[in-house]
């Protein structure tokens, strides 16, 4: 693991401050905005569509990740341009996505657990801890990695 991941500095953990608020930020509008298209009003607007509702929530909480990530918590490593940060970004996030899933259909195909308990314990608590680390490592990693150290060469002048 490289050394600029452990550690408990202030920058550090002032980062790790800010990814978890942005992820806040992000789960509260994905959890609103799907409410408000599915559940909310005498006709809400998708209804009788919940899974394109879901959809289009989490599109809209991964773009305030998204920004929130690229702009507030990685500032400092807004190195490489948006055309290869986005695609990365959506490919952690993918894959972030299949682990809660993993862990539900552990608990219910490999364990038999098909409680409303143990769905939300090993989706929503065991998959979600998962998903967070594993977004925070591919972002500092992968996403928004620090740019490199730069080289400092000196010119000394020869004397006579």
């Amino acid at each position: 693991m490289p050394a600029r991941l452990i550690g408990p500095d202030a920058a550090r953990t002032a980062q790790v401050l800010r990814f978890l608020s942005t992820g806040g930020v992000a789960t509260a509008v994905t959890v609103v905005t799907f409410n408000l298209l599915v559940h909310i009003g005498a006709r809400p607007a998708l209804g009788s569509r919940p899974v394109l509702g879901y959809l289009l929530a989490v599109a809209a909480g991964t773009v305030v990740s998204y920004v929130g990530n690229r702009w507030w918590a990685f500032r400092s490593h807004r190195s490489v341009g948006m055309a290869r940060q986005l695609p990365a970004f959506l490919l952690i996030n993918a894959i972030a996505l299949g682990l809660p899933t993993l862990c539900l259909a552990v608990s219910r195909y490999a364990l038999h657990a098909d409680s409303a308990l143990a769905d939300n314990v090993s989706a929503n608590v065991v998959g979600l801890v998962l998903a967070t680390a594993f977004r925070y490592w591919g972002y500092a990693v992968w996403v928004f990695a620090s740019p490199p150290p730069q080289r400092t060469t000196t010119v000394t002048s020869a004397r006579r």
